[in-house]
């Protein structure tokens, strides 16, 4: 990375066992600095992703070459820890990073509600702020949105689609295999 560079974005595409994810990211003096994750879901063919990348640059360096061997090695079921500094959560609203940074202490193999996030964030009458503020997580995956389901159990919704979220609750172990057919029993 240059002086020059800075300012500008860039993408790393990476294909994963859920399928085509992006990293866009800038860097200054050195330091990339991931501004959003892009992913496609299952079975989504990465021509899908590339279009949705059209005004970034192709371009890694390192530092995010790891990153996206973390979310590939997360995605192929591996429990990895993030370097949430690289995440430019400055770009959120200072509602939304209370939000997202709750939902950061989510702990693999659980999940909590939108009413809990909302509360553990310190706004405990917010249920339908956090819900929009995992519906527009810059950072799925990193940002754990997948692990807040609805007060009554069911799932809600996903940026990669319900089967995704359901898929990366079982592999954490969030979701008991037995709910899990209860769950499609109810539902299908």
């Amino acid at each position: 990375m240059t002086g020059e560079e800075t300012g500008r974005i860039f993408h790393r595409l990476c294909e994963t066992a859920f399928g085509p994810v992006a990293l866009l990211w800038s860097g200054r003096k050195g330091a990339p600095r991931i501004a959003r994750i892009l992913i496609g879901g299952p079975g989504a063919p990465a021509a899908r992703m590339r279009a949705r990348l059209r005004r970034a640059a192709a371009r890694s360096c390192p530092r995010i070459d790891d990153f996206a061997e973390r979310m590939a090695a997360f995605l192929a079921g591996v429990d990895v820890r993030f370097p949430v500094r690289m995440l430019r959560l400055d770009l959120c609203t200072p509602r939304q990073r209370k939000i997202l940074r709750a939902c950061l202490a989510i702990p693999r193999g659980r999940v909590s509600t939108y009413r809990l996030l909302a509360a553990r964030a310190g706004m405990p009458n917010a249920a339908r702020a956090a819900g929009n503020a995992m519906a527009r997580n810059p950072f799925p995956i990193v940002i754990p949105c997948h692990r807040v389901i609805r007060t009554d159990g069911s799932l809600g919704g996903y940026g990669g689609g319900i089967r995704m979220k359901r898929a990366l609750l079982l592999m954490e172990g969030a979701l008991p295999k037995r709910r899990e057919a209860a769950f499609r029993t109810a539902r299908h």
